[in-house]
């Protein structure tokens, strides 16, 4: 194909990379009321039940392997989504398509998708002490999913950006100068702003909900106080390891004096529920075993962000002689390489991390972008064309396609893959190089 048949000027590439908004907004408008399913209120409201379903089923696999994958601990998913189905069973929406999964990612963090999807870390799991600690925290997130928090954020969200349209973009960036950075949030802006911070008041709902939906399935409510006093002892004692939590559930003294006090004026009756701390402990018996690991990569990260980089490699060789083979310990290790221009090391950090869970991608991305700052243009993209099938819709893959084309001289297709990554993705420095690029072949006129 040459550039007299794939050509651009510069409105219909705004076109090709608008965001679509007033078509959203046109049809969103027509069901901007619904009676909140909590307290029966209506409430404004243009996300509706179906496309947030729509949107876990969309989102909930880039954030999922965003934190490397579901566990491979069959044992544990079992019982996390068995529980979590018991206390989901109680709540304002049954029906909803439920799934509770605990992923592979060692920081402390739960976190609920609007249609239902909801995952807890490996981190917290290995933090728990019951059953009821873990119902609690469950339920926690499924009051999320019954309050809407998340789709009263996306309506505001729609709101905000009836005004915004186009592109903005202008000139040329060095290439592969994000290509690191964009590594830690495979499923781009989507995913992130779906777990975006909830307010106080969110919080002070779905801890009320969660114990209603706990006490009712049979625990102790004085789970939901554990939970809470366990999160704010592990934030004393390793701060950095509880960000992820603290940033996207807000704590505070008093969400624990009212979960208190509503123990003693609601459900002092239900105190003599369970606990199942022997059935916790032995079902988390395996994950258990992870725990040094899982410090050591917290702790890992951590050094990471405050660039102590001799500190966090020895942390993260620590936690492979704890736990060689684990595939998130592998895929970090790998990531770490990366940052300190190691590539070759990369390379082969990521290779071990696909052998050991072939199932999932994110190894696959980092093991092609390795090969791309190693020059290795046909390697990577074989590399990074294996992730595209393995999880579709990835935007900064379009881009590194485009760039190991671009450095196998494969101009024509190289212009392709930018464009189509321009049409997801429309800021940053990969938006600026793509744009500059077709821009100098001729394709953007």
């Amino acid at each position: 194909m040459s550039s007299s048949h794939f050509s651009l000027n510069r409105r219909q590439l705004l076109q090709y990379t608008g965001l679509g908004v007033s078509a959203l907004v046109g049809q969103q408008f027509l069901a901007a009321c619904a009676v909140n399913p909590v307290t029966g209120e209506n409430q404004f409201m243009m996300i509706s039940e179906q496309q947030e379903i729509s949107i876990d089923k969309q989102q909930g696999p880039f954030q999922f392997s965003n934190d490397y994958g579901i566990s491979q601990d069959r044992r544990l998913n079992e019982y996390v989504n068995r529980v979590g189905q018991e206390v989901a069973a109680r709540s304002h929406r049954p029906r909803m398509p439920y799934s509770f999964s605990p992923v592979n990612a060692a920081y402390i963090n739960a976190y609920a998708f609007p249609g239902g999807t909801i995952a807890t870390t490996r981190g917290i799991l290995a933090e728990l002490e019951s059953e009821a600690e873990l119902a609690a925290l469950l339920g926690h997130e499924i009051g999320h999913v019954n309050a809407r928090h998340t789709a009263q954020q996306l309506s505001k969200s729609v709101l905000a950006n009836l005004a915004v349209a186009g592109l903005s973009i202008a000139g040329s960036a060095a290439g592969m100068g994000g290509a690191n950075d964009a590594l830690q949030s495979l499923g781009g802006l989507g995913a992130s702003a779906l777990l975006a911070h909830y307010s106080r008041d969110n919080e002070r709902e779905a801890d009320a909900l969660g114990m209603q939906y706990m006490a009712q399935t049979g625990y102790s409510p004085e789970g939901m106080v554990q939970l809470m006093e366990l999160l704010i002892r592990n934030n004393q004692r390793e701060p950095n390891a509880m960000q992820a939590m603290f940033s996207t559930h807000p704590m505070s003294s008093e969400r624990l004096a009212n979960t208190r006090n509503a123990i003693a004026s609601q459900y002092s009756g239900q105190l003599g529920q369970a606990t199942n701390r022997e059935r916790y402990m032995d079902e988390t018996a395996n994950l258990r075993r992870f725990k040094p690991m899982l410090n050591s990569l917290q702790k890992a990260s951590a050094a990471t962000a405050a660039k102590k980089l001799n500190e966090a490699g020895s942390l993260y060789s620590q936690a492979l002689q704890q736990a060689p083979g684990d595939y998130t310990a592998l895929l970090m290790m790998a990531k770490f390489q990366m940052g300190t221009k190691n590539n070759s090391a990369a390379e082969n950090y990521a290779r071990q991390a696909a052998q050991a869970y072939p199932q999932e991608p994110q190894a696959r991305l980092v093991s092609g972008v390795s090969m791309l700052n190693n020059k290795r243009y046909d390697q990577a993209y074989q590399e990074l064309s294996t992730y595209d099938r393995m999880l579709p819709g990835t935007p900064q893959v379009n881009f590194y396609q485009g760039y190991a084309l671009e450095g196998m001289g494969r101009r024509e297709e190289a212009a392709q893959q930018y464009a189509n990554f321009l049409q997801k993705q429309n800021k940053g420095k990969e938006a600026q190089y793509a744009y500059g690029r077709l821009k100098s072949w001729g394709y953007v006129k």
